[in-house]
């Protein structure tokens, strides 16, 4: 019985530590920022990536807007 007092205080102790827990800031995407422009340009090679690549400066007509987006969606 004497060890669960004790017991409970680190217990408690633990979770306010984790509550107060600094968290770390998300960094930017560096694709949204270094992202060369798109061309069109005749003749040049159209890259068809399989996977995750990144492509700097791809060969089409229009690409979309540069920024990156996250959702979070339940299941």
């Amino acid at each position: 019985m004497a060890f669960l007092i004790p017991f409970l205080i680190a217990i408690a102790l633990l979770v306010v530590s984790y509550v107060l827990m600094p968290r770390p800031k998300a960094p930017k995407p560096e694709a949204a920022k270094e992202m060369d422009g798109p061309t069109a340009e005749a003749g040049r090679e159209i890259p068809v990536p399989f996977g995750r690549m990144l492509i700097k400066s791809p060969n089409c007509l229009w690409y979309g807007d540069k920024s990156m987006s996250t959702y979070k969606i339940k299941a």
